[in-house]
């Protein structure tokens, strides 16, 4: 008896040791750390004014601006994973197809002096041209590499979108080269306008005004619309909604098509921000478009949305405010690092993404 007792107490230590969460004391040891690690140098930054008001302000309406164009990149992400669960990693690409092949419009505009003369009308045959464009390169990657996989294992779908993605950008890269080409200026484009006492950019107000736009006029359509109903139902239950009557492939189709067209619209916002493109430009933003729907909760629109914004403006005056403390040279160079560490946080607490996933709210 006297030998049992020590190997019953050893029997419930192995026991309780074993259903220890390691995983989870490893990471929110790891949270803390981080936001401990933020907060000081927060502190550090703000106590010692290193950047006036002005400073903040600017670098907040730049963040907005940047993250306006992120969120419409994410909302087509989330729009096709709703439909499908499939992560199209071949998005970025349909991004820079609209914006990349729009440059050629853009020049032959310039050449007739359209953009200085007409600049509404030339924004706008733009933003319809890279709409147009990356709309049919989207449909045309739903039924050549989506559709023959629908009934296939995810992984199978995921893999072929990232074989889309490397056949998109060196098609491109075999059309147009591999140099960066700056778009032509629109001189009424050019300059600064002040809005509710904040000093940003035209080109800034419009990237946006529009985003605003698109994200208003998508919820009208999903919302308010039958074919907008139809997706969600799709959505839901694509076997049950077939048989209710409702065209699902004709479903699957709209729902690619207007992610393509959100992509080409965030193209030229793109451009509108930053002034040039490339074959490789739908990589990065891809990649941090993805990231926001994540953030978001994949699959939910609104909350892809706010995931764009929310990394947009922490990507803009994070690596200043976490960083500019601490002395850490060029903090501006470490924006991802302060991006996907804020994920790494967020998800830790909140995996379903701030707003919460769609299979969390099938669940």
């Amino acid at each position: 008896m006297a030998t049992k007792a020590p190997e019953a107490a050893t029997d419930r230590r192995t026991v309780l040791l074993a259903r220890l969460p390691i995983r989870k004391i490893i990471l929110s040891v790891l949270a803390v750390v981080l936001v401990l690690a933020i907060g000081a140098g927060s502190w550090s930054t703000l106590s010692e004014g290193r950047i006036g008001g002005e400073g903040w302000r600017t670098l907040i309406v730049g963040g907005v601006a940047r993250g306006s164009v992120y969120a419409i990149i994410a909302v087509g992400y989330t729009l096709v994973y709703g439909i499908l669960f499939m992560i199209n990693f071949a998005h970025g690409e349909v991004f820079m197809a609209g914006a990349f092949s729009t440059l050629f419009v853009a020049k032959a505009l310039d050449e007739n002096g359209l953009l200085d003369s007409a600049p509404v009308l030339s924004v706008a045959i733009l933003f319809a041209s890279s709409m147009t464009i990356s709309m049919l390169v989207a449909i045309t990657l739903e039924r050549v590499a989506y559709r023959p996989l629908r009934g296939a294992p995810r992984l199978i779908p995921l893999i072929t979108a990232i074989g889309a993605s490397l056949f998109l950008q060196n098609t491109f890269l075999g059309l147009y080269g591999g140099s960066s080409v700056a778009y032509p200026d629109i001189e009424a484009l050019v300059g600064n306008v002040s809005v509710f006492g904040l000093l940003m950019t035209k080109k800034q107000l419009i990237v946006i005004l529009g985003a605003l736009f698109l994200m208003v006029s998508l919820f009208f359509f999903i919302t308010r619309t039958k074919r907008g109903r139809a997706m969600r139902a799709v959505g839901e239950d694509r076997e049950i909604a077939s048989l209710m009557g409702i065209d699902v492939d004709r479903v699957i189709v709209t729902t690619f098509a207007i992610g393509g067209m959100l992509a080409g619209a965030a193209g030229i916002l793109f451009v509108f921000v930053f002034n040039q493109v490339n074959f490789f430009m739908g990589f990065v933003p891809g990649i941090k478009a993805f990231t926001a729907a994540v953030l978001g909760g994949i699959g939910n629109v609104m909350g892809a949305a706010l995931g764009g914004l929310f990394l947009g403006v922490i990507e803009s005056v994070g690596p200043n405010l976490f960083l500019l403390g601490a002395d850490v040279p060029s903090p501006n160079q470490l924006q991802p690092v302060i991006a996907f560490g804020v994920l790494v946080i967020v998800l830790i607490f909140r995996p379903g993404g701030i707003l919460g996933s769609s299979e969390e709210a099938r669940a």
